[in-house]
């Protein structure tokens, strides 16, 4: 069974060039460049093998070699569409190198072979430079990532296959693959740009469920995790903390007095407060302590070391917030803050923590504010503490059963 190369290629560019107006509207309709890139890429290739199969024996040898060039170029921007979905910019050298390198080839090289080969290298690492981009980016799971890195490698094998074994294949100096690698090639081709495309869209799939994942754990006001966020990453550090035997503490913090300054100053003065203190903890804090807004005006965080190290923190904390010397047209805002620390041994339960923090915290606050208090011990019993402060305000909470540290 024989197919016609014309036909074969006319299909494959067919059905890429569809793929890419796709890509193309659906990356304007969903505001991704990174799809833009794509598909403006599939569409350039489509357009310059099209023009290419169709007017290859009529065309000027300079036309054909610019049309050769525009798809040089289209394999550069599917490499840059790989690196800029990644937040990576253009490496625009690399839209014009293969297209340079290729001319230099079509005018200096007269072996019709050697330049076959040259331009079958210049597609094949373009593909490696794609599929080098996917595996650089480590934020994906490697079991999601071997598809989108195989099929960019698989194609740069199939250019290059014939080349390394195409003297295997000429006898009594005939060259018997031709017709058989144009078959390979158009069939390869289809499937290469339906695969990329259906990797494209299975990565732009889990960018869009990591970013709602992400706004599902991060409070929009201050940029810290919100309770959720917060909860689950503190489980995942103690759990950590727990096999290498470490202690953990927890503070509270509650900025002081802050109805009244949403009452005097309004609710956009709050929300610039709430904004600076979230800067205060994240900047007084080591990046690999963990904080989050678990309330309206109240902030937690996690540090892996022991109390009295963390007590160290939280003074440092409330210092750099009281010295924010913020001030409004009305007058200047109190900025400070109350906080409550509790540590615990390695593997000691968050809400464990938590509860005995928050006892602290009340302490501070009866204790006038704007101060910091050490819990010493830790309740004994979470459950009894919860039912004996629910539908109680927070003022009126009664310290739980304790054991000490």
């Amino acid at each position: 069974m024989s197919f016609d190369p014309s036909t074969l290629y006319l299909f494959a560019t067919m059905v890429a060039g569809m793929l890419g107006a796709m890509l193309w509207l659906f990356g304007r309709q969903e505001n991704i460049p990174a799809l833009k890139w794509w598909g403006t890429a599939y569409l350039l290739g489509a357009a310059s093998v099209a023009l290419w199969t169709v007017g290859s024996s009529t065309l000027d040898a300079m036309v054909l070699m610019g049309l050769n060039a525009i798809g040089f170029a289209a394999c550069g921007m599917v490499w840059n569409a790989a690196r800029i979905f990644h937040g990576r910019k253009a490496n625009l050298p690399g839209l014009v190198l293969g297209p340079i390198a290729w001319i230099g080839a079509a005018t200096t090289v007269e072996d019709h072979a050697l330049r076959l080969t040259i331009g079958a290298g210049i597609v094949a690492i373009c593909a490696a430079l794609t599929a080098s981009e996917l595996w650089s980016e480590r934020r994906r799971v490697l079991k999601r990532r071997w598809l989108a890195i195989v099929i960019p490698v698989a194609h740069g094998c199939v250019l290059m296959l014939p080349i390394l074994v195409g003297d295997l294949l000429r006898f009594n100096g005939q060259n018997y693959v031709s017709s058989f690698w144009v078959t390979l090639f158009s069939i390869e081709l289809v499937l290469y740009a339906i695969g990329t495309v259906f990797v494209i869209f299975m990565m732009v799939s889990d960018r869009a469920v990591a970013v709602h994942k992400t706004a599902a754990s991060v409070d929009p006001l201050s940029g810290m995790l919100n309770r959720r966020g917060f909860t689950e990453a503190c489980t995942r550090v103690i759990e950590r903390e727990a096999n290498a035997g470490r202690p953990v503490t927890v503070m509270i913090f509650d900025i002081d007095h802050f109805k009244s300054i949403n009452d005097r100053f309004g609710h956009p003065a709050g929300d610039e407060i709430l904004k600076l203190f979230s800067a205060v903890v994240v900047n007084s804090l080591r990046i690999s302590d963990l904080s989050g807004r678990i309330g309206g005006e109240e902030f937690a965080a996690l540090l892996p070391c022991s109390l009295d190290e963390g007590v160290l923190v939280a003074e440092r904390v409330r210092e750099a917030f009281e010295n924010s010397n913020i001030a409004c047209e009305e007058g200047p805002v109190d900025t400070t803050v109350s906080i409550g620390v509790a540590g615990g041994p390695a593997g000691t339960e968050l809400e464990v923590l938590l509860a005995s923090a928050d006892t602290a915290l009340y302490q501070a606050k009866r204790g006038g504010r704007n101060r910091v208090e050490a819990a010493e011990e830790l309740p004994l019993s979470l459950e009894n503490w919860r039912r004996k402060t629910a539908g109680l305000p927070a003022a009126a909470r009664q310290k739980p059963a304790t054991v000490r540290i």
